[in-house]
C-alpha cells in the first residue's frame, strides 16, 4: 500500500514540474519583445496612429512624407487612404469611382465621390494634384479656398493663369515687394502669410520630376487615344509604378496602365518594381481602349 502511495506522489510531483515548465515557457513567449523587423513600407510611430475609428469609422493608418503630394489618377487605394481625412474606406470609394467615371479632371469632381462631404475635401485638397485638370492651380499647393485670391492677385500684377502655365510670371516676388505685400494682401483679402506662399507656389506650379523622363518613341499613326487598336506594339516610357502595375507613356496624351498580370512572362511578380523602374523604356501591346473613359490598357508581355 505504501509502494502504491510513493508511486502516485512521484508521479504528482512530475506532473506539478511538467505544468511548472510549460508556464515558465508560456510567459517567456508572451511577455518576450518581438524582433526588429526591416520593412521596405513606411509605417508612423505608434502614438501617431489612433487605434480606434474616428466618428464616421474611418481608421488613418498612415500619413504623407514631408512635401509628398499625390497624383489623384494614378494613386492607389494605399496611398490615397495616407491623404488627409480619407482613410481606408474612402480611398476604396475614391478608386471605385475613378474605374466607373475614368480619370478626374478638376479636384473639385472629388466631391462627386459618394460619401466624401466637404470636411474631408477640405483637408486632403492641398495634398492632391491632378494632371488631367485644365486649371493649372489644381497641380499647385494652392489650396481652393485660395483660389480666388491667387487669380486676383494675378490681376493685380498684371498676370493670367496661362501664365502661369507657360512659367511667365517674371519677378513676381519683386512686384509684391514694389507693390507693398500688405496692400496686395488686403486686396486679395487673405494674410499676407497666405500670400507669399500663393506667390510661392504660382512660380513653380506642381513640376513633376517624371517629365524630365525621355518622351516615348512615337508611331506616326499614333498621336490621339483615338488612333489607338488592340493588337498595336509601341514603345513606351513607364511613368509610374505602383502596387497593381506600371504606368506607361505611349505619347498619346494619356497613360496607359499595365497591370502586374501582364509584366512579365512565366515570372511570378510580388510587386512591380521587380521588374521595372520609373524612367524605363519598354515595349507594349494595345489590349483595350475605353475612350470614353480615357483608359487605356496595355500589356508588356504579350509585346515580346
Amino acid at each position: 500500500m505504501g509502494g502504491k502511495s510513493r508511486y502516485a506522489g512521484a508521479v504528482l510531483a512530475l506532473f506539478a514540474a511538467f505544468v511548472l515548465v510549460c508556464g515558465t515557457w508560456y510567459l517567456a513567449r508572451t511577455t518576450a519583445p518581438e524582433p526588429f523587423q526591416v520593412s521596405s513600407v513606411r509605417r508612423p510611430p505608434a502614438e501617431e496612429v489612433s487605434a480606434e475609428p474616428d466618428a464616421e469609422g474611418e481608421v488613418y493608418p498612415d500619413s504623407l512624407l514631408p512635401g509628398e503630394v499625390i497624383d489623384i489618377n494614378t494613386a492607389d487605394a494605399y496611398d490615397l487612404q495616407r491623404l488627409p481625412g480619407i482613410g481606408e474606406k474612402r480611398a476604396g470609394d475614391i478608386v471605385a469611382y475613378r474605374e466607373e467615371n475614368g480619370p478626374f479632371t478638376a479636384r473639385k469632381q472629388i466631391l462627386k465621390v459618394p460619401k466624401l462631404g466637404p470636411k474631408a475635401f477640405e483637408q486632403c485638397a492641398g495634398f492632391i494634384r491632378v494632371p488631367e485638370s485644365k486649371s493649372v492651380l489644381d497641380n499647385t499647393a494652392v489650396h481652393p479656398e485660395s483660389y480666388a485670391a491667387a487669380e486676383k492677385l494675378l490681376s493685380l500684377t498684371g498676370h493670367t493663369l496661362s501664365d502661369v502655365s507657360a512659367g511667365k510670371l517674371g519677378d513676381l516676388d519683386g512686384q509684391i515687394k514694389d507693390a507693398g505685400a500688405e496692400r496686395l494682401a488686403e486686396a486679395c483679402g487673405i494674410g499676407v502669410p497666405t500670400l507669399l506662399d500663393v506667390a510661392k507656389e504660382l512660380q513653380k506650379p506642381g513640376r513633376d520630376p517624371r517629365d524630365e523622363l525621355p518622351p516615348p518613341m512615337l508611331r506616326t499613326d499614333v498621336m490621339e487615344i483615338k488612333d489607338l487598336r488592340p493588337g498595336m506594339v509601341l514603345t513606351g516610357t513607364v511613368r509610374n509604378v505602383i502596387d497593381f502595375g506600371v504606368f506607361v507613356d505611349i505619347g498619346v496624351h494619356q497613360d496607359g496602365l499595365v497591370h502586374i498580370s501582364q509584366i512579365s512572362k512565366g515570372k511570378f511578380l510580388k510587386h512591380p518594381s521587380e521588374a521595372v523602374s520609373v524612367g524605363d523604356i519598354v515595349k507594349v501591346a494595345v489590349l483595350e481602349v475605353d475612350e470614353k473613359k480615357k483608359r487605356i490598357s496595355l500589356s508588356m508581355k504579350q509585346a515580346t
